[in-house]
């Protein structure tokens, strides 16, 4: 960027008033809104969509992790081009995605197609969920930010609380293809609203996109998840299949290493390891992003396969989770904007992830829901009091310009973690619901042969390998899959706890540095040519001031305040 380009984006980019933050986060947040609402709508609805498409478990992981999957690997490189290109564009053009997926979706005819139109409305996903926290911290200061992050919060336990509510009543009531419909006309109404209210500056950079580090980045990953998604069930852990996948895996990843090293505008800028902030932020996003997807996947199966709810009914029984959520990010965004203090709060938010995942790991079928309520809201509230502020402390320590790609790459690790441990708990849950329930045949099969006829039908509907409905099963067999189900999603809770302990160590050994007063795009101003000479100029005005008081007897002509009132000055412009 040349100093003439520099100095005019700076002198095009005037403080904004509460008021014009508020505006300018409208569409921001009705599109975050509708990528919430994208996830959890279907939460809820996931067993009857699977049951009616005819899927069986890996089906069932599979379109969450094709979303998600998407979602990671288009992450970074929405961050670096945000760092490139024009930023207010992008978030449109990943909405104009997120709406085509979401509505190619509602005409699925199989599992297959389903999880094709999913991976569309991941690559939108992966563009707002980068790109909204990247806007953000344009416009508003960290010091400020945390004061915002609660609105961001409060929509996302709108868009967590509201989704599965929706889901479940346009399930029971016109049908689950709903569910993807009923996002399109808010994601149009964010673009309209983004295209009224956003005022960005233009950017003026030579645009370089690191194409080949993208692919390599993107297979790699790709390939790792596929392979994490399908051993143990379609082939062994240790097997042929697993040789190549991993190493398949493991070559593009070292060649995309590579490539990120002598490229000129690296996707993933490796450098950014160097500032222990960011780098400790990734460990910990990790573990977050398995508890806010796992939870979320799985506490929408628990709910209806092993307590008997209806789509509905579970969105409500999940609703103390997003209390915990809601109250924690909103209170603890307030506070930290009110005294400027974080890692007391994140280091108590790590404990509380950590103990709500252990807790949620002693449930049972028939846990007294006012207990597995409490395991819940603790759960949540660690996440909520972790979360964003991992992307918040990451933005006050990197430089402007790297902003995009520091932002979406701690988003990318919270997406990838999330993705591996939806893949990896959900591989769990069936290999632990076909050893429970090889356990109990005897059992079983008891029960059905109690049932006489409708015995047979039973057990055709149990053998297909499809999810069951435990609602319309008989009593003896409903007990039994409730039971099975109920032990294995307790489980797999149990697999995110060490990660949730290296997050709390992660979080002991942040830097505890003061959140700043100034916005990216203030700090971008502030470090161009222009102003770094006007600055300079300034200080030897200063210093020859001085040099001639001294040198005349009359040092009162230069105030020790003088240079304060200057300095004070120029952080507020």
């Amino acid at each position: 960027m040349s100093e003439t380009h520099a100095a005019e984006e700076a002198n095009a980019a005037p403080a904004m008033s509460r008021r014009q933050v508020l505006e300018s986060l409208s569409g921001l947040l009705l599109g975050m809104f509708v990528s919430i609402l994208a996830g959890t709508v279907v939460a809820t609805s996931m067993p009857v969509i699977v049951h009616d498409l005819g899927g069986d478990q890996t089906a069932y992981t599979w379109i969450v992790t094709s979303t998600l999957l998407a979602t990671t690997v288009s992450t970074p490189i929405w961050g670096k081009l945000a760092d490139l290109l024009n930023r207010k564009l992008l978030i449109q053009l990943a909405l104009v995605l997120f709406v085509l997926g979401s509505a190619l979706a509602g005409f699925s005819q199989d599992t297959n197609m389903l999880i094709g139109f999913r991976v569309v409305q991941g690559l939108g996903a992966g563009g707002l969920t980068a790109l909204s926290q990247i806007i953000m911290a344009d416009i508003i200061s960290p010091r400020e930010r945390g004061r915002y992050m609660g609105l961001f919060g409060g929509v996302m336990a709108v868009g967590t609380v509201g989704g599965p509510l929706i889901g479940g009543l346009l399930t029971d009531s016109v049908g689950w293809r709903w569910n993807f419909y009923v996002g399109v006309p808010i994601a149009i109404l964010a673009i309209i609203l983004l295209q009224i209210t956003l005022k960005l500056p233009k950017r003026r950079k030579k645009v370089r996109i690191d194409y080949l580090g993208a692919i390599f980045i993107a297979a790699g990953v790709s390939l790792l998840l596929i392979w994490v998604s399908l051993a143990g069930k379609d082939f062994d852990w240790w097997s042929a299949q697993t040789i190549w996948m991993v190493g398949g895996s493991v070559a593009l990843l070292v060649a995309g290493v590579i490539t990120e090293l002598v490229v000129k505008e690296p996707i993933i800028p490796l450098g950014l390891f160097k500032n222990r902030t960011f780098t400790l932020a990734v460990i910990a996003s990790i573990s977050v992003g398995v508890a806010m997807f796992g939870t979320s996947v799985f506490l929408g199966q628990y709910m209806q396969l092993a307590r008997g709810a209806t789509p509905t009914e579970s969105g409500l029984l999940t609703l103390p989770m997003i209390f915990g959520l809601l109250l924690s990010s909103m209170i603890v965004g307030n506070l930290i904007s009110r005294f400027g203090k974080w890692k007391a709060y994140m280091v108590v938010g790590s404990i509380l992830l950590t103990v709500g995942l252990y807790l949620m790991s002693t449930i049972e079928y028939d846990t007294n829901y006012v207990v597995v309520s409490v395991y819940m809201f603790v759960l949540g509230a660690g996440v909520g009091m972790v979360m964003q502020n991992l992307v918040l402390i990451v933005q006050n320590t990197v430089r402007p310009e790297q902003l995009g790609a520091a932002s979406s790459n701690v988003a990318f690790f919270r997406s990838l973690g999330g993705t591996v441990g939806v893949s990896v708990m959900g591989s769990l849950l069936g290999t632990k619901v076909a050893d429970m329930l090889a356990d109990k045949q005897a059992d079983l099969q008891a029960a059905i042969v109690k049932l006489g006829a409708q015995g047979a039908e039973v057990a055709k509907s149990l053998q297909s390998g499809s999810i069951p409905q435990p609602s319309k099963l008989p009593e003896g067999v409903r007990v039994i899959i409730e039971s099975v189900y109920g032990q294995a999603v307790a489980d797999i809770f149990l697999v995110a706890v060490p990660l949730a302990i290296i997050t709390i160590i992660a979080i002991l050994f942040l830097p505890n540095i003061t959140l700043g007063n100034k916005t990216a795009i203030e700090r971008m101003r502030d470090e161009t040519p222009a102003v770094q000479a006007e600055q300079a100029e300034e200080t030897v005005v200063e210093v020859a001031e001085a040099l001639i008081g001294a040198s005349t007897g009359s040092l009162p002509a230069v105030r020790p305040e003088d240079g304060a009132e200057r300095r004070r000055s120029q952080e507020g412009r």
